[in-house]
């Protein structure tokens, strides 16, 4: 099947509808809440905090792995698919957190990690056993290169010259069948060989045992690694690394489309209910992800893109910081806004448990901490597409201090740092500077949801340092003060669940050559996706989204655009000049030369002729 082929029978897209009104909600489980004093979090601890979600407005909580696993990747390498590990509970907790969401109207996802398994699942320790082992072509299995013509190249013996995402070869040699094994991940995660259909076969009976136990979808990690050019050829070697680029051989493969699409088939087809697929995808382009997206071609419902959280960095190099530019921002996601704009659909987000709190990295978080918070989330959830909200971040929690090497647990930092320090010359002072801004762990410490010692998270010792800034910055100092964080996500998502034209509208970018400001419009002919059904109105809602990312006041001028007469539906300031961010039936300042605030947010309303 090539990838311009559909399949015969395709779904309904007004089933679309309900996700692209909704809104998720990341939870990081080891980080959340902690019910047993163990100093991690776990399944009755998230169960403990559903009202809070509720309360907040979600419509689908994403869970990261709780499955059976070693814990090398925090969850991510997965021993045991069909079952919780001890540290998160047990299956009868996730039964019960199921039917707990679904009581409160809210959907669980459930994430998928299968480019990998962990070394310590059963298909690869019987993989492993002998090269005659039936599930030895489970994996990549490879024999060691001719040496002598290896060490000629300059290369060593592994197949090929792939550098692990997590530093170090990609490559594992097994002493004991005298081959190598790939892992673009961890030694501890040996990739899945997708080429074998028992495997697929074997992944997608997994899936539907997890949809029979009422989960509502899949959050697919890294789920465009799974094709590889099957030569594995050697990649390009960049100026400083060690390694050779594999991933123009395992990103969006020559078989992607047609193992999506077999997914489907064997998954989801057929089934009634509203279901979720999330295909997290590295190096994803705007012209892969209409493929991927498109209803017609039943493969994902949405994809996660990376290109606007490689921007502050040199290269794609996150060890590599640089300053954001609000142009190329707003040059990317508009490029992705217009590229799904007649098929497909966007995921938006700031941030995750791979990346830095989003305050931090595209606000400010010192004097202007929850203007810039409400102002991020004003404009992110207001364009189109289905927005992601990462734990912490509607309390506009920030990233954290880390003062040694020691105190990260990420093991991609871990290994980073003694590449860097060992092989790469660099001082422990050099590493430590530069893993700041952008290390996961910034992410993973845990919620604070009061100020109290560890911030509520445990009774214990927690697994990762408590933000020290969680006595002013948490939940319980939030959830009922109308001007706070918490309450200002709660209206952004309202209008969101009350307003068509911000699930369905067309996305138009203004000023994109405005190095301060972010300013968009919202349109939706008739009111309703589809217009107008009763013919009483041809006016078109609209609306203006205005976000000041400075510390200084900066004008905004529309030209010949007439929004005099709007009114203000949101605002993250409390007051101005007897307007009010209290919602619709305020009046707002003329709009033809608008000067914006510090990190000030607007979002404003008008009715004109259709």
């Amino acid at each position: 099947m090539t990838v311009e082929q559909a399949p015969a029978e395709t779904p309904k897209i007004a089933a679309r509808d309900w996700f692209q009104r909704a809104v998720v909600y990341q939870i990081y489980p080891r980080s959340f809440a902690d019910s047993n004093g163990d100093g991690i979090g776990d399944l009755r601890g998230i169960i403990s905090k559903l009202d809070y979600l509720q309360k907040l407005g979600v419509d689908v909580v994403w869970l990261s792995p709780i499955y059976t696993s070693p814990q090398d990747d925090n969850g991510y390498d997965i021993s045991d698919y069909r079952n919780v590990d001890p540290l998160f509970g047990t299956l009868e907790e996730l039964r019960e957190l199921t039917d707990g969401l679904h009581a409160r109207g809210m959907k669980l996802v459930m994430d998928l990690v299968v480019n990998h398994t962990s070394d310590e699942h059963p298909w690869f320790v019987e993989s492993r056993s002998s090269k005659e082992n039936p599930k030895r072509d489970w994996y990549w299995w490879w024999q060691p290169r001719n040496i002598e013509a290896g060490a000629a190249q300059g290369r060593a013996a592994e197949p090929n010259n792939w550098g692990s995402a997590f530093s170090g070869p990609a490559w594992e040699l097994d002493q004991a069948t005298g081959e190598y094994y790939l892992h673009i991940f961890s030694k501890k995660q040996p990739d899945l060989n997708w080429e074998n259909p028992e495997v697929r076969a074997a992944v997608f009976e997994m899936m539907n045992w997890w949809l029979d136990r009422g989960v509502d979808g899949f959050r697919m990690d890294v789920i465009n690694f799974i094709s590889k050019d099957t030569s594995l050829p050697d990649g390009p070697v960049a100026d400083g690394k060690l390694f050779g680029d594999g991933s123009p051989y395992y990103i969006d493969g020559p078989r992607m489309h047609e193992f999506l699409q077999e997914m489907h088939r064997e998954v989801f087809a057929g089934r009634t209910g509203e279901l979720l697929t999330v295909g997290e995808m590295p190096g994803v382009t705007v012209e892969d992800a209409v493929l991927y997206t498109d209803p017609a071609r039943a493969e994902v419902d949405m994809v996660f893109q990376f290109e606007h959280v490689a921007l502050d960095q040199e290269d794609g190099d996150k060890w590599r910081p640089k300053k954001l530019l609000l142009t190329e921002l707003k040059q990317t996601l508009g490029r992705w806004q217009e590229g799904l704009a007649e098929r497909g659909w966007n995921s938006l987000y700031w941030g995750n448990h791979d990346q830095a709190r989003a305050v931090s990295r595209f606000g400010d978080d010192g004097k202007y901490r929850e203007l810039s918070a409400k102002m991020l989330a004003g404009i992110l959830h207001l364009h189109r597409g289905t927005p992601y909200v990462y734990q912490g971040e509607e309390l506009g929690m920030t990233n954290m201090t880390f003062g040694a090497i020691s105190d990260y647990r990420d093991i991609e930092v871990l290994n980073h740092h003694r590449e860097a320090t060992t092989h790469l010359g660099h001082t422990d002072a050099e590493v430590l500077a530069a893993l700041a801004p952008l290390n996961r762990d910034n992410a993973r410490t845990p919620v604070q949801w009061d100020a109290s010692r560890h911030a509520g998270f445990t009774t214990g010792a927690p697994w990762i340092a408590v933000n020290p800034n969680a006595n002013h910055i948490n939940a319980a100092a939030q959830v009922d003060d109308p001007d706070s964080v918490f309450s200002f996500y709660r209206k952004v998502i309202a209008l969101r669940h009350a307003e068509p034209v911000v699930s369905h509208g067309t996305f138009t970018m203004l000023l994109p050559d405005d190095p301060h400001v972010y300013a968009f419009t919202r349109a939706l002919a008739g009111g309703s996706p589809g217009g107008s059904s009763d013919g009483a109105s041809d006016e078109i809602p609209e609306l203006l989204v205005l976000g000041n990312f400075s510390g200084a006041e900066h004008g905004v001028e529309l030209g010949d655009q007439n929004w005099d007469d709007a009114e203000l539906v949101l605002g993250n300031y409390t007051s101005d000049a007897g307007t009010s961010d209290s919602g619709a039936g305020a009046t707002a300042v003329r709009a033809g030369a608008i000067r914006l605030r510090p990190w000030e947010l607007r979002v404003l309303r008008r009715r004109s002729g259709g």
